[in-house]
Order: structure tokens, then C-alpha cells, then sequence
């Protein structure tokens, strides 16, 4: 049954302030597939304050007109089913705007400034939805044309580099424009409402926390599947392959959130810097760790879907004979009091069986067993939580089936699914966070410290690999990942969890 939420906590809009949205890339796929729906759906729960401004910026030649249609088509065929209004939409689109602007000329520059004039009072936030190689020639001209101003924010899309050097360069010259208080380096996993949950879980429950260090747990699993290859994103994937591409910014912020200390209050620097932490404690994994600790892999032709797909080597955009991983799974660890001896293996890949991401907290056996007829059907506690594709949490107990028949035992899940429990639209990650972004509030965003510390620790796995010289082992696309990464961790006496449907 639905468990009913008292008045007093259900699901509060929260005013923010007037603000201009300014979004470089205002046609590019990420605008179109996550941002612009979630401006949509924060301006049909009422969120966007009148006067408000969304205006897309990018080098194509359009018309208000043209631009006004294209988002049009593009929600409808978006949002979910019923939940495209012409109430909302025709509210929304008088907030649209668009100007044609050639970021790495100088000419057009003043078409968005003529926009922008008057409103110097208001939040401006400049969303920064292209290659991480315009950062740097649009922060300039932003600053040169004199639109920043105080209440200006600039939010910058992950990957930030493709390794430490790249990544400290974007970072400077992005500093040197903005105050690193103005500047938010996104990861919408970090505003899926299970994510938060995940802090809520940890610090929030005597149940947990006095368990939650390596007395108690056995080992931990995050996994990233995707069932998708790399469209026509081949030119750019090749050169970035899964681990810069997921393992450096989704899985490693995951892996903070269930290593860290609890922060001292819940704001933004007292939650980045056990963050911070956690990267720093990270162990290093060089060439004589790759055996055991490491696997890449690269999907060959295989189904997705019940369809055949071509393999890695056969998309457009892809030389063939790229050795670009397409998929990671890595045994870390982390180097302090809490989590001494505990494994966190790690997962992620293209053109997997199944979409969805999870994280497995495997608690201990029971010190001593007084089911010695049920020994084999006795499983050790493990909490599940999963991020997508419906999020929720799952508690695994162990209990008595019930019936004559002997005392039989089974794992039984405590379910806690958003979905069936609240019976309501909650805002998705992008949603919260664009709002997080108008509110100034920076703690679920990476700060430049943590990024650096990421990169550190990716960096000496990209390089003891480039050492080695080894292809990544083959997988058949719509399969769990080659059979190195079942290795991996059989080799330490334990095994990946089927991902439930």
C-alpha cells in the first residue's frame, strides 16, 4: 500500500530567483535531450519566475521562429507521455530566445549582448552545452564584451580534459573569468533523487552508519550499464573511451558518496571536502596491478534489443584499429581507517544486456550460524541501490518461508521504490540541479580540487595501461562484459550481481 506523505512533507516548490538562462549549444543534442525538458518541466510545477529567460545560443542560422518549433517538436517527442501541456508550452516558449552567434569570431557577440542589456540586476547563468574546447573562447569573450556581471554563474559539462593537464587548463582559464564560487562543473548523477537519498540513508539512520566501515561490509559494487553504443558520438569516444568518459566524473563521485566521512553540516565545502578525501585515499593502480585489478574490454557485433548491432571496431567515426575501451571494471580501494581491506569493484560499459546503474553495499556473513540445515540457503545481507532506471532501495533479509514443509529460509527484499511508495513525479537530476545552479548553491557540484584529484588517480590507470600495451579484451555487445571482469572478482572469492529488472 502507498504510504501516505503528511502535508507538511510533501514536494515543495521552492521560488527562486529572476533569472536568464544563456545556453551555448542551444540546439546541440545534450540541450535538446536533458536541458531544455527540464527547464519545461521546472516551468510546468511553476518554479520559473515570471520574466524569466531561456536563450539558446548557437552559430546556426535561425529564427526566433524556426527555434520556437524545433524545441517544440523536440519536447513533445521528450517529455512523458500526457505530460506535454499547450498551456505550459505556450507559458514556456514566450520565455524562448535564440541568437546566432559564431563563438570564435567576434562580430556576432553583440547580438547577445544587445539581449542581455538591462538585465545586469538579474541571476545570469551561462550553460556551457559544447566541447570543453569552446570553454575557453566563449569565457573570453563573455568577459570582453563585459557580460558578466555579479550574480552571473557559468556551468561547465563534464568530461572537463581528457587528463590532469587538460583538465588544470579548462580550470585556469575558466578561473580566470569567473570566481570558482561561480563556477558549477556538473554531474546530474549527483541530482538523481536516489543519490541523495544515499546521504539521507547514511547520516540520517542509527541503523546504518555504526555499520557502514569494514568491520561490517564485505566488499561494495557500483555498475553503469548501458545497452547503447556510441551512436555517432565515434569520432569523440575514441578519443576518450569509458573510463575518462564514466569512471573519472559518474562512478568515482559515486564512489565518494558512499566512502566519505560524514561531513560536519550539509553545505557545499564541508561535503566536497570529505569528497575529497576519499579521491585522495584512492590506492594507485600501476602496471604490476593491472592482472588483478583491472580489466577494459570492447563489444564486438552482437544484439541490443532483440536486434543485431555492429561491434566497436565497425561504427562510423571508429579506425579499426582502435584499442579504445568501451567498457571498465576495476577492483579499488580505499587507503584509510574506514575502509581497510574493503574492495570496491567497480563497472561500466557500452552495449550491455541492460540499462541501469546500481550500487551494492554486500554486508558480512553472521559470526556463527545456528541454521546448520539452512547454511546453503542462507545469503549475507545486502542493500541495493539503484539510480536508474526506476530508483529506489531494496534492503535483502534473510527469512523463514512461511508454510509446513521444514524451516526453509530466503533472501526477502524491504522495497522502498519512489515510484510505487509516493506516487509522484519527483524533478530528475538536471531539474535540480539547473535550479541549484540559479540558487547559487554549489554542493552537489565538483570542485576544482576534486576534479584534479580525480584525474591524479585516473591517470595512473590510462598510463600503466598505455605502458602495457594491451588490446582491451572482447565482449559480445548485449552481454555483461568479457570474461576477464567475471575473473576479477571470482579471483577474490566473490561474484558480480545480476543487475534486477
Amino acid at each position: 500500500m502507498p504510504y501516505s506523505i503528511p502535508n507538511r512533507l510533501k514536494a515543495k516548490i521552492i521560488p527562486v530567483s529572476i533569472f536568464d538562462i544563456i545556453v551555448f549549444g542551444g540546439t546541440g543534442d545534450l540541450s535538446l535531450r536533458k536541458l531544455l525538458p527540464a527547464l519545461y518541466y521546472r516551468d510546468k510545477d511553476g518554479q520559473i519566475p515570471a520574466g524569466s529567460r531561456v536563450i539558446g545560443v548557437s552559430r546556426a542560422e535561425m529564427r526566433r521562429e524556426a527555434y520556437l518549433e524545433l524545441i517544440r517538436d523536440n519536447l513533445k517527442e521528450r517529455v512523458a507521455s500526457g505530460d506535454f501541456d499547450e498551456a505550459v508550452w505556450n507559458r514556456f516558449s514566450e520565455r524562448l530566445d535564440y541568437v546566432t552567434v559564431d563563438v570564435l569570431g567576434d562580430e556576432d557577440w553583440r547580438h547577445l549582448s544587445e539581449k542581455l542589456k538591462g538585465n545586469e540586476d538579474r541571476v545570469r547563468v551561462f550553460y556551457l552545452s559544447v566541447q570543453a574546447g569552446l570553454f575557453a573562447p566563449i569565457c573570453s569573450h563573455v568577459s570582453s564584451h563585459g557580460l558578466i556581471t555579479k550574480e552571473s554563474r557559468v556551468v561547465i559539462e563534464k568530461p572537463i580534459g581528457r587528463d590532469l593537464k587538460s583538465a588544470r587548463k579548462i580550470n585556469e582559464t575558466v578561473g580566470g573569468v569567473f570566481e570558482e564560487s561561480q563556477i558549477f562543473r556538473i554531474d546530474h548523477y549527483l541530482g538523481k533523487e536516489t543519490v541523495q537519498n544515499l546521504m539521507a540513508l547514511r547520516f540520517a539512520n542509527s541503523l546504518f552508519e555504526p555499520l557502514w566501515n569494514h568491520e561490517w561490509v564485505d566488499h561494495v559494487q557500483i555498475t553503469v550499464a548501458e545497452t547503447l553504443g556510441i551512436g555517432t558520438r565515434g569520432g569523440y569516444y575514441d578519443t576518450s573511451g569509458a573510463l575518462r568518459d564514466m569512471v573519472q566524473n559518474h562512478i568515482l563521485q559515486l564512489l565518494c558518496l558512499v566512502a566519505m566521512e560524514p561531513p560536519r553540516t550539509f553545505d557545499a565545502d564541508s561535503v566536497r571536502d570529505e569528497k575529497l578525501k576519499v579521491l585522495r585515499s584512492l590506492r594507485e593502480i600501476g602496471t604490476s596491478d593491472l592482472k588483478s585489478r583491472l580489466v577494459f574490454g570492447q563489444y564486438r557485433e552482437g544484439a541490443s534489443g532483440g536486434q543485431p548491432v555492429v561491434g566497436y571496431l565497425e561504427e562510423k567515426g571508429v579506425p579499426p584499429d582502435s584499442h579504445t575501451e568501451t567498457y571498465v571494471a576495476i577492483k579499488a580501494e580505499v587507503d584509510n581507517w574506514r575502509w581497510a581491506g574493503v574492495p570496491f569493484y567497480l563497472r561500466t560499459g557500452k552495449r550491455m544486456v541492460q540499462h541501469a546503474s546500481e550500487i551494492v553495499i554486500q554486508f558480512k556473513k553472521v559470526p556463527h550460524l545456528i541454521f546448520q540445515d539452512n547454511k546453503d540457503e542462507v545469503t549475507s545481507n545486502r542493500l541495493v541501490i539503484r539510480l536508474q532506471p526506476d530508483e529506489g532501495i531494496r534492503l535483502y533479509l534473510m527469512t523463514k518461508v512461511p508454510g509446513p514443509g521444514g524451516f526453509r529460509m530466503q533472501g526477502t527484499p524491504l522495497n522502498l521504490s519512489f515510484a510505487d511508495t509516493f506516487k509522484a513525479r519527483y524533478p530528475d537530476g538536471y531539474e535540480r540541479l539547473v535550479m541549484d545552479v540559479v540558487r547559487g548553491n554549489p554542493t552537489l557540484f565538483m570542485r576544482r580540487d576534486e576534479v584534479d584529484a580525480a584525474w591524479i588517480w585516473a591517470e595512473s590507470i590510462l598510463d600503466a595501461w598505455e605502458h602495457q600495451g594491451k588490446r582491451p579484451q572482447s565482449y559480445t555487445a548485449g552481454s555483461w562484459g568479457p570474461s576477464g571482469a567475471i575473473a576479477l572478482i571470482e579471483r577474490d572469492g566473490r561474484t558480480w550481481y545480476e543487475v534486477e529488472e
